[in-house]
């Protein structure tokens, strides 16, 4: 871990020296074209054309009030699914007003350690700052998903018929303990660097893990053809596991491993400013879940708006 957050910092410097460069870079070019607007005639000076009636109508019905405040987002498919999602709830039924750069599928490896990821986070928290003058509420963090589920889940899994069926606790381990904790360190001190170069102080952050899932075969619409999904049940099925209470006894399992080990992360005293939403618990799993799972990984609409609410409870307490 301490490797981890050294390599952060070297990381943030990186990501910082380019957003540096693209910075000084326009603002160059606005001073240029300043003093070229500066000698125009006054009838030539580009000042942006007037809101139309219809346009000022729209804002003076809906952008007279204050927001919620602003959030920067980066993430998963939990940040980025199509319909709605957490960031969606947040602007609609909290009245937040959210700059992400989540994309579905990402892993938080990706996520922490490739450039472009850090830099499109950079520069997103610098329009913020920018453009509309304020400090965000929070950053908002969503990953880990996409570094479990998927083609290889299986290698998680012994055989159901071995002498030791269940998760392979040795592979857990290492990937959620070892590769997707020193990720996460990597990220949030990273993250961290970024805010405390460009705002003076750490930000508040919020990350999340998972529900308890439902490994029951649904994939986005269905699965079929090639939209993505099912994540979990083919795992499943390749070693021997077709019960469905057996299946999710499992997926609990590894979802209360990836938890702990969030909160652990959370715990470390440079993560002072960081919290953790475990929303365990938080949709049903039986019953009739499905009006809360729209698939194995992803909550319904009514479920994603849950979810937001346990985020809005740590944004603006009551």
């Amino acid at each position: 871990m301490a490797a981890a957050l050294q390599r952060a910092a070297a990381q943030a410097q990186q990501a910082l020296e380019l957003r540096d460069q693209a910075l000084q870079t326009r603002l160059t070019v606005l001073k240029k074209r300043a003093k070229k607007q500066a000698n125009a005639p006054l009838e030539m000076r580009a000042t942006g054309p007037a809101l139309p009636p219809v346009a000022q109508a729209f804002v003076a019905a809906f952008g007279g009030q204050p927001s919620a405040g602003i959030l920067v987002a980066e993430g998963d498919s939990w940040f980025d699914y199509l319909g709605t999602d957490i960031l969606k709830q947040l602007e609609d039924q909290h009245g937040f007003e959210v700059e992400s750069v989540a994309h579905r599928g990402d892993p938080v490896e990706a996520m922490s350690y490739e450039s472009g990821q850090l830099q499109a986070f950079a520069r997103t928290l610098e329009n913020v700052l920018l453009r509309r003058g304020v400090l965000p509420r929070a950053i908002l963090l969503s990953g880990g998903g996409n570094d479990v589920a998927g083609a290889d889940f299986h290698v998680l899994l012994n055989h159901a018929e071995s002498a030791a069926p269940g998760l392979n606790e040795t592979i857990v381990r290492g990937l959620i303990e070892e590769r997707l904790q020193a990720a996460y360190v990597n990220i949030l001190a990273t993250v961290t660097h970024i805010c405390v170069a460009r705002t003076g102080q750490p930000l508040p952050i919020l990350l999340h893990g998972y529900d308890y899932p439902v490994p029951d075969g649904r994939g986005f619409w269905g699965g079929w053809g090639p939209l993505p999904g099912p994540w979990l049940a083919p795992g499943f099925e390749q070693k021997g596991y077709h019960d469905l209470a057996q299946r999710k006894a499992l997926a609990r399992q590894l979802i209360d491993a990836f938890n702990v080990m969030l909160a652990e992360v959370v715990a470390r005293p440079e993560f002072a400013h960081v919290q953790y939403v475990d929303l365990r618990g938080t949709l049903p799993t039986g019953g009739p879940y499905r009006t809360w799972w729209a698939n194995e990984l992803h909550p319904s609409p009514k479920g994603f708006g849950r979810v937001a609410d346990r985020f809005a409870a740590l944004l603006v307490p009551a």
